[in-house]
């Protein structure tokens, strides 16, 4: 640690799954307090449990006792810290406009406690302008301070995929920027005190703003694009997945699966690149098509299943359907905007009988978040039909047993490809 960064006091606005491994990696080279108003969360983690299981509870221990870390929801303790780190979610409401009440607060919380010489640094995916033109005027009201005269502000863009045990916030590369060219390096030198991955300095916050909401964009289109094709395929017959390994061969072609897009990023970012756009006097017939296709998707799956108990002369009304994981992606309890839910609903149209399992997912959470009911065990029941519709590791082994699970005539449905080809009767 050089001298520039040496006298550094963090503080982490938001404890969830971008802001905790991100102040328990910080604790490691600085003196660091994580922020969140949710108190049950705070006195989780002060117990030295992450319900997130993003970070190991022996991890979270060890920075908690050994490296100083400290959680809290009192806004008193990180008032004598001069680097702050807002990470906090930023959603999209109903009409998928994008929700920026969460940055609105972190930043009145950030404008309550900042004094003269500090540095913010936002890591929420947002559009270009949101930091300068919406942010810092917030902090500047509270405060009563200016920016880049009182204060300085930077932009490096979380890069957390829930789950990811591989990709973890240390070792990926990350971007930084700043208010001005010496915050810019201040920064990036900070970042580069606990990353092992590097970072990429960019020229301006707004060029690293934009470069963080095109990633998921890009992916979401990509995906969109084989739902698209999966949709066709079915109709004439052709297994999609033999379809993309044999063009996988080609050493330029890019492999993406087809399948549910949900979450906190993938399923959000492109309305706040979109809405940017409409802003600009553009309208982005790309960006939002492939959201319509991936929007769909889960009602596709539910139609799908539908179509094939009827081919086999199951009786649909009153049937009993079994939808296999509810979180929205593998091996882990993250239920944010999951396209399970599209599944659900769907085929709630049809009048059958729904059990929803997941070995990963808080039966209180979501039932707080949707209103159903999930069970964590299987039940000993027997089931007309099957949706396997998340890729978890009890699944991908093969730890279920199907025949046991259900009725001699039944349907399968595998949503990720992950059932032997020989036992499934459809998949995207």
């Amino acid at each position: 640690m050089d001298k520039i960064t040496e006298n550094i006091r963090i503080a982490v606005i938001g404890l969830g799954y971008v802001g905790l491994p991100l102040a328990r990696l910080f604790s490691t080279k600085f003196r660091t307090t994580g922020f969140d108003m949710n108190k049950a969360r705070v006195e989780s983690l002060k117990a030295g449990h992450d319900a997130t299981l993003e970070v190991d509870d022996s991890l979270l221990q060890e920075a908690i006792n050994e490296h100083g870390l400290v959680c809290t929801a009192d806004i008193n303790d990180i008032r004598d810290c001069n680097f702050y780190v807002v990470a906090v979610p930023t959603p999209v409401d109903i009409n998928h406009n994008p929700d920026l009440s969460p940055l609105v607060g972190a930043s009145r919380t950030v404008g309550s406690v900042i004094s003269k010489g500090d540095i913010v640094v936002y890591e929420s995916t947002v559009y270009p302008g949101v930091t300068e033109d919406e942010c810092i005027p917030v902090i500047e009201e509270v405060s009563g301070l200016k920016c880049n005269r009182d204060f300085f502000a930077g932009y490096s863009p979380e890069r957390v995929n829930p789950g990811d045990k591989e990709h973890t916030v240390e070792n990926i590369r990350k971007i930084t920027s700043g208010s001005t060219p010496e915050t810019a390096d201040l920064v990036d030198r900070v970042y580069n005190e606990v990353l092992s991955g590097g970072t990429y300095k960019a020229s301006s916050i707004k060029v690293a703003e934009a470069a963080k909401v095109i990633e998921n964009s890009q992916r979401d289109i990509n995906i969109a694009f084989v739902n698209e094709l999966s949709k066709i395929f079915t109709l004439m017959g052709i297994d999609t997945l033999e379809v993309l390994d044999a063009a996988a061969t080609k050493w330029n072609f890019i492999k993406m699966n087809p399948g549910l897009v949900g979450g906190h990023c993938i399923s959000v970012d492109p309305y706040y690149l979109a809405q940017c756009a409409q802003r600009h006097g553009y309208n982005p017939e790309i960006i939002l098509a492939g959201r319509r296709v991936n929007d769909g998707m889960g009602a596709y799956v539910a139609n799908q299943t539908i179509k094939l108990m009827l081919k086999k002369g199951i009786q649909v009304l009153k049937s009993r359907i079994i939808i296999m994981g509810f979180t929205f992606k593998e091996n882990c309890p993250d239920v944010r905007n999951t396209k399970i839910i599209d599944i659900y609903r769907s085929l709630q149209e049809y009048n059958v009988d729904i059990t929803v399992y997941d070995p990963w997912a808080s039966k209180k959470v979501v039932k707080d978040v949707y209103g159903i009911d999930i069970v964590n065990e299987l039940p000993d029941e027997k089931f007309d039909a099957a949706i396997v519709a998340v890729a978890h590791g009890q699944f991908r082994r093969h730890e279920v047993d199907m025949d046991a699970l259900l009725n001699p005539v039944h349907v399968i449905y595998d949503v990720k490809g992950i059932l032997p080809r020989e036992i499934i009767d459809g998949r995207l």
